[in-house]
């Protein structure tokens, strides 16, 4: 007999025995699981008589699992307890990191498009938006004045002047409150109190001694100041070794002194005249043109006269150069009888911010000799130059004083 001839009466007696009693069904159960074969532990009439033989092993599989979920969950609060501080860390740092990266984003939007760097101070924008720092905007302005073109934008290249570009003052705000690192102490500041933090609080920037007046070269951070000061010789140096450094002081001082004196003493002339001028920028005839200013026709003194500059000496191409500077020169347009001696100053104008050092310059003016040679102009820097440079028209006044003999 098969083992499915075998198997086929099994199921009607454990249903005839469901019916008799739990014993019986029992007992069909496990000749059923005998019947098909002990060693299958997958049937399930063996799994069924495992359980109801061994009743402690009923909840034995589940019991393991809840164990090993406690186990586990216990696990992670006791790491997550111990690690909290290395988290709280974790986190300190990455919002450092992610201020930092704002930082950064804030430099690259808010800086200047011309040199890339955050504007010191005026910013001025474009008609699109696009921002330039004071010093760049007047640079591509004078640019343009030598080269006789339109000044534009660097990026989107529209029309840029000073009538069409404006300040952009949330801008400068903005950067005011950017971090600056301290070219002392290398701590970061907000830019705006940067300026005041080394000029008055900051701990190493660099200070002179307080015997510097009688020739103490010592300069040295602000924090060694006190025990500098307590240890300089120049205090007990001898009277005749400070008259040595005193007589070079006076000769300093008085070269400053003599320029007021003399402006003092032609202040007294009986013959001055002084008038406001203005330089208006044209070009040469020659191939290639090169700009000059001239005034028009202006009267001192019952004289006519006429102011001319130009720029680099009449450099060919004064664009290519970073050092600017003006000349002039003043000829006299009217006849006299006699020569006319006579000595002129130009200054800065009343409305205007530039910065020109005051020279005194001499020259006699005749009917065959009316015309000075061309004069540098006293202004500081390239910058000052690029300032008269980049404005519609130059501004200053004049001063000639006619010396009587």
């Amino acid at each position: 007999m098969s083992a499915v001839e075998e198997r086929e009466p099994v199921p009607a007696a454990s249903s005839a025995a469901a019916g008799g009693g739990g014993g019986a069904a029992m007992m069909m159960a496990a000749a059923a699981a005998a019947a098909s074969g002990p060693s299958d532990p997958l049937h399930p009439a063996a799994a069924q008589a495992q359980e109801l033989n061994h009743p402690e092993l009923e909840e034995g599989p589940s019991s393991k699992k809840r164990a090993r979920l406690e186990a586990e969950s216990a696990a992670g609060s006791g790491s997550g307890s111990a690690g909290g501080g290395a988290a709280g860390g974790a986190a300190a740092g990455a919002k450092a990191g992610v201020e930092h990266k704002l930082e950064e984003r804030l430099y690259s939007v808010l800086c200047c498009t011309v040199c890339l760097d955050l504007p010191k101070a005026s910013v001025y924008q474009c008609t699109n938006g696009h921002l330039m720092c004071a010093g760049c905007f007047i640079h591509l302005l004078a640019d343009a004045r030598l080269k006789e073109e339109q000044a534009t934008c660097p990026n989107c290249r529209c029309e840029i002047s000073k009538s069409l570009c404006c300040r952009n003052l949330a801008v400068e705000k903005a950067v005011s409150e950017l971090p600056s690192e301290c070219g002392f102490c290398l701590k970061q500041f907000p830019r705006s109190i940067l300026e005041r933090h080394q000029k008055e609080d900051c701990q190493d920037r660099v200070t002179l001694c307080k015997y510097k007046r009688i020739g103490c070269p010592w300069q040295g951070p602000f924090h060694e100041l006190t025990a500098h000061e307590g240890e300089c010789g120049h205090p007990t140096k001898t009277g005749n070794e400070l008259m040595e450094i005193l007589d070079e002081m006076d000769q300093n001082h008085k070269k400053e002194m003599q320029l007021y004196n003399s402006i003092f003493n032609l202040l007294s002339f009986e013959k001055i005249g002084y008038t406001e001028v203005q330089f208006r920028p044209y070009r040469t005839d020659d191939f290639i043109t090169r700009l000059y200013y001239e005034t028009p026709r202006f009267t001192v003194l019952n004289q006519t006269w006429v102011l001319k500059a130009r720029v680099n000496d009449s450099e060919r191409n004064p664009n290519l150069s970073c050092k600017r500077t003006l000349s002039f020169q003043l000829i006299l347009k009217s006849k006299v009888n006699s020569p006319m001696e006579c000595s002129f100053l130009l200054l800065k104008g009343p409305y205007d911010d530039v910065k020109i050092n005051p020279v005194i310059y001499h020259f006699a003016f005749t009917n065959e000799n009316n015309e000075t040679d061309y004069m540098p102009l006293p202004i500081i820097d390239s910058v000052e130059c690029n300032k008269l440079l980049a404005a519609k028209n130059i501004n200053l006044r004049l001063f000639i004083f006619q010396i009587q003999k």
